[in-house]
C-alpha cells in the first residue's frame, strides 16, 4: 500500500467534508420545500372552513363550587411555581413514596432561591 503525502491527505479529506457538507444542504433545502408544501396544504383545507365567519356563543361563566370535589384535600398553594411544575412535583414525591396521589395532601409548594 502507498502511502500518501499530507497535500494528497489533505485533498481528501477537503472532498469529504464538501460531499457531506453538499449532502446536509441538499437535505435542509428538502425539508424547507416540504414543510412549505404542508403548510400551504393545510392553508387550502382551512381556507373554506373559515370563509363563513359563525357568531361565537356567550362566554359561560364557570360554575363557582363553595365545596370541594369528594377526596379532594382542599386548596394548594403556590409560591413563585408555575402549576405545571407543581404537578411534576407532586407526581414525582408520589411515585418516589409509592404512594397514589390521592393519598397524599399538599398544603404548599414554593420555590426555594438560593
Amino acid at each position: 500500500m502507498d502511502n500518501i503525502g499530507i497535500l494528497d491527505a489533505g485533498i481528501v479529506a477537503l472532498l469529504g467534508y464538501g460531499v457531506v457538507f453538499f449532502g446536509l444542504i441538499l437535505l435542509m433545502i428538502v425539508l424547507t420545500v416540504m414543510g412549505k408544501i404542508f403548510i400551504a396544504a393545510g392553508n387550502r383545507k382551512k381556507a373554506p372552513a373559515t370563509a363563513a365567519p359563525v357568531a361565537a356563543p356567550a362566554p359561560v361563566a364557570a360554575p363557582v363550587c363553595d365545596e370541594a370535589a369528594p377526596g379532594t384535600a382542599g386548596q394548594l398553594k403556590l409560591y413563585d411555581t408555575p402549576p405545571k411544575t407543581a404537578a411534576m412535583l407532586m407526581a414525582i414525591v408520589a411515585d418516589k413514596m409509592g404512594k397514589p396521589l390521592n393519598e397524599l395532601r399538599f398544603i404548599s409548594i414554593k420555590e426555594v432561591q438560593e
